[in-house]
């Protein structure tokens, strides 16, 4: 199993370590087709991106694709920010953006309400480790994830249920239906095994592997995803970045569409 496309990837304009060309040269020398800059949405105030850096992030990407032969693809890693669905990455920045991840993060600028129906219960659950977490708590988590998909032309989920905690299996449906694909992360483990088995045999919803590299040396290191895949014997054909395979993305047919 051979990954063709790693499309999370930080750099310096977040709190990655390299500049996005290193991050480019480590996808040429994993033998990657495409590679995505997906650094913190504007919302995280310690390491989000600012308006300002965004066009000039364009540029780098564009002229590292040049230099590598890389595919380098200017994404963001958006914030989820209110059960309505908001996310930090507005349609005024859609333009620069070739890649729309979107996932739940700690400490970001909420939406007032949100502060306290939805991250200080995941705060207050993630800090307690709590073995069973109120099934209230879960619906709001499985709710904001349903709409910020149906409500945004997002292409993945980051790290669903890390330090936050949703039905996995509600939120894979909902992103099946709208042709968006549930990230499996080699960072971090944030899916438990039964919940991946689960959404493998009651929904049809496709895996993305990404590194989630946060030095240029870990582009393209999947080998979390690769001991998930075997211990669960995940089918290829479930998964759409490996072996030469390129998926089709839903912001950029959103932004063909007009």
């Amino acid at each position: 199993m051979i990954l063709t496309c790693d499309y999370h990837t930080h750099t310096v304009f977040s709190h990655g370590k390299g500049q996005i060309i290193d991050n480019a040269n480590s996808a040429k020398e994993k033998g990657l087709i495409e590679l995505g800059i997906s650094d913190h949405g504007f919302a995280h105030p310690a390491f989000g991106l600012t308006a300002r850096k965004v066009p000039k992030m364009r540029a780098l990407c564009d002229q590292a694709t040049e230099q590598t032969g890389v595919k380098v693809l200017l994404g963001i890693e958006s914030n989820i920010i209110g059960e309505d669905g908001t996310v930090d990455l507005k349609e005024k920045y859609y333009d620069y953006f070739d890649v729309f991840l979107a996932g739940i993060h700690k400490f970001v600028m909420y939406k007032f309400k949100s502060i306290f129906t939805l991250s200080v219960p995941d705060l207050w659950h993630t800090y307690l480790k709590s073995k069973k977490v109120p099934q209230s708590v879960r619906k709001v988590n499985t709710k904001t994830f349903i709409n910020v998909i149906k409500n945004n032309p997002v292409d993945v989920i980051t790290h669903l249920n890390f330090c936050c905690f949703a039905d996995a299996v509600e939120v894979a449906k909902v992103a099946s239906d709208y042709g968006t694909y549930i990230e499996l992360n080699s960072k971090k483990v944030h899916l438990t095994d039964q919940e991946i088995s689960d959404v493998l045999a009651k929904t049809s919803a496709q895996f993305i592997l990404s590194s989630d590299a946060h030095s240029p040396s870990r582009v393209g290191e999947i080998q979390l995803a690769l001991d998930t895949i075997k211990r669960l014997n995940i089918p290829k054909e479930r998964i759409v970045n490996i072996d030469g395979k390129i998926p089709s993305m839903r912001f950029k047919a959103f932004k063909e569409r007009g």
